[in-house]
């Protein structure tokens, strides 16, 4: 599907929805001679033309420009300011509210005429090229997908394991000293190919000649919101600009000239080389410095106090709230006829569009879906999206099955999946119980520890319906408050000295329980935090870095090779591939907390979890005997995957067990 908009974009300069026509909106337009020194000698206002179809589209063919064919070109449009509270008639140059690629380098200048003030808006920025406008970067250089992957070569939904890693990253320096940076997209390639080296982290010598995520064999990477925000060292949930690849993500220390859009380009081609999905972050409820508060206020954001029916109990975090219940009557941007609809609703899907057909992601999580504050247009977001997914494959046999729009809710709104509203939800309830099981505690709202375990491990008690709906993590990037923090940070809080067992013990159950696991990055190696985050609500709670400074410590090696071999096997056993679940044992006699779950339908593959929530070991020599252990078909062992050791078929069901530690059996 070839958005109408995006076929206009291609010869027009376009802007849709200028709320203010004193002064009638115009483009503003250049080069810049050097970007040392940068002035606008070379930059001209074009007057924008109101379409005689559209009376809300202005546009400018962009042969009528004097373009120079090959040249890359900066510009901003000039419109009145629409911003509440704003002096009456200020004009500004405001961001092309849908361009490829912004630069941030060159903040907008201030309009000469009556009334003109600064903005400091980024540069959109464009090639001119065989009488096109092209996406691009500063330098010109264009998104290349050659060598991209086909379908099949992509997990299905079931198999998946994500990794969600933020951008902000730390180091230790010589000094013991922590030292942070972005972690850049090129920095982010150097997980995946073990002779890049991270460019803003040159001396961190624990990624250097190594692939982590190939080593860890996660098969799906979620980047912290990677759309454009003047976020420069959090984590990007103030988007800005949402066509364009982040700014600062594309331009790594000691690189003059930004390349967002190839480099993020390059990197989710290399994911899915590399068997990887790509998921992007989607914050939809609210912006902040999107050229549409300049632009049309009114049309596309809800202004505060002023009594409008969709603020409700909505939370904007210090950012516009979307307006999604808004309809007018004018030019509809995805399908080029008049119409009616609502502004933000089409700018969002126009959003996703350009994503899922650009940058060919495989699947989105959306921020924060309670304060986007309307199931039906999150119905219709879901399935705009999945049809321009089947559109892509040609509705090849599994695309469905490789593709997903899952949203974060924290209160877990199940109606949310019940309804098909959206595919999957984070299941919140999952971190919450594991924290308190892996401390031999009840869930806060359980009056029985086994129905502790039972919910943790199989979601479908707690209401979702299938291994898919349900993404499960020990943490996840809101690392801010007690009960939030780092999963080794809370071990500790809570008096345990001895994380490792613990953390191994919830990697476990992370990994063969019911639902989609998601792995926080560092969890894997038990990174701490380096920043105090006692305050749920402070500055610092999405700053806090993945430390990979820290993954060499003995210790943090030893859990990091013990997830890995749990992720390998999760990723490819046929038993994790259905939400069948058997209960088959349970001990609570004399202080003892075990608990043994059966996951498969086949009965020569199954797997057995045999899990000790207790300070309870066996004496040395001595076995433990779990009744109605599977009988093992003929020509088949018992293999313990966590230690990556065969077992003697009679000894399996009969080992002894350790404190805080499971064991994960296979049928191979």
């Amino acid at each position: 599907m070839s958005l109408n908009i995006f076929i206009r974009k291609t010869t027009h300069f376009v802007l849709w929805r200028p709320g203010s026509l004193e002064p009638a909106p115009a483009l503003y337009i250049g080069t810049f001679k050097t970007s040392e020194s940068p002035t606008f000698d070379n930059f001209r206002e074009i007057p924008l033309k109101q379409s005689a179809q559209f009376s809300d589209l202005w546009e400018v063919p962009a042969q009528e420009c004097d373009l120079k064919d090959g040249q890359v070109y900066y510009y901003w449009f000039k419109v009145r300011d629409t911003a509440p509270y704003s002096e009456a008639y200020q004009v500004v140059y405001c961001t092309d509210p849908m361009a490829w690629t912004v630069d941030r380098r060159f903040p907008a200048p201030v309009p000469a005429e009556k009334g003109g003030i600064a903005s400091f808006d980024a540069a959109s920025v464009v090639l001119f090229k065989n009488g096109q406008l092209i996406p691009c970067d500063p330098q010109g250089q264009t998104v290349s997908w050659e060598g991209d992957v086909d379908l099949p070569a992509l997990p299905t939904n079931n198999r998946l394991v994500i990794y969600e890693l933020p951008t902000r990253w730390a180091r230790i320096d010589s000094t013991g000293e922590i030292v942070v940076g972005n972690g850049t997209f090129r920095d982010v390639l150097s997980l995946l190919v073990p002779d890049k080296t991270a460019p803003t982290f040159p001396t961190l010598n624990e990624v250097k000649n190594r692939a982590h995520l190939v080593e860890l064999g996660v098969n799906a990477l979620e980047l912290l919101p990677p759309s454009d925000s003047d976020d420069k060292l959090e984590w990007g949930y103030g988007t800005g600009n949402y066509f364009a690849a982040d700014f600062d993500l594309g331009l790594p220390d000691h690189q003059s000239e930004p390349t967002a859009s190839t480099d993020l380009a390059n990197l989710i081609k290399v994911c899915h080389q590399h068997g990887l999905r790509f998921f992007v972050d989607a914050v939809m409820a609210f912006s902040r410095n999107n050229p549409y508060h300049n632009i049309s206020f009114l049309d596309f954001y809800i202004k505060w106090g002023a009594g409008d029916p969709e603020q409700g109990s909505r939370d904007g975090f210090g950012g516009d709230l979307f307006k999604y219940n808004y309809w007018v009557e004018g030019y509809h941007p995805i399908n080029g006829q008049k119409s009616w609809f609502v502004p933000a609703r089409e700018y969002m899907k126009a959003y996703a569009a350009h994503w899922l057909q650009y940058y060919r992601v495989d699947g989105l999580r959306l921020d924060s879906v309670n304060n986007v504050g309307n199931y039906d247009f999150l119905e219709e977001f879901k399935n705009f999206c999945r049809s321009l997914w089947r559109e892509r494959w040609g509705n090849q046999n599994g695309a469905d099955e490789r593709f997903l729009v899952v949203g974060e809710e924290l209160s877990v709104p199940l109606s949310l999946v019940r309804q098909n509203r959206l595919d999957g939800l984070w299941n919140e309830k999952f971190k919450q119980i594991i924290r308190r099981v892996i401390l031999g505690q009840n869930a806060f709202d359980e009056s029985s520890f086994e129905w502790s375990v039972r919910k943790l491990i199989d979601c479908r008690l707690l209401g979702f319906a299938n291994d898919y709906e349900a993404v499960n993590y020990l943490t996840s990037h809101d690392i801010g408050g007690m009960g939030n923090e780092r999963l080794f940070n809370w071990l500790k809080n809570n008096g345990i000295h001895h994380t490792e067992p613990r953390i191994k013990l919830a990697f476990v159950c992370l990994l063969t329980a019911v639902g989609v696991p998601m792995i926080f990055a560092g969890d894997e190696f038990a990174d701490e935090q380096d920043l105090d985050l006692s305050n749920e609500h402070g500055n610092h709670k999405q700053i806090d870095p993945v430390n990979y400074s820290r993954v060499k410590e003995d210790w943090r090696q030893r859990i990091f090779q013990y997830v890995a071999r749990l992720i390998k096997f999760r990723t490819t056993a046929e038993a994790f591939s259905v939400s069948d679940t058997h209960f088959i044992h349970c001990d609570f006699n004399e202080g003892k907390r075990v608990v043994v779950w059966q996951r498969g339908n086949q009965a020569d593959k199954l797997v057995v979890v045999v899990a000790n929530f207790s300070d309870y070991g066996t004496p040395p020599g001595s076995e433990y005997k779990v009744p109605n252990w599977p009988g093992i078909p003929a020509g088949k062992q018992w293999k313990e995957i966590s230690q990556d050791r065969m077992v003697p078929n009679e000894w399996a069901g009969r080992e002894g067990i350790f404190p805080w530690e499971a064991k994960v059996y296979a049928m191979v």
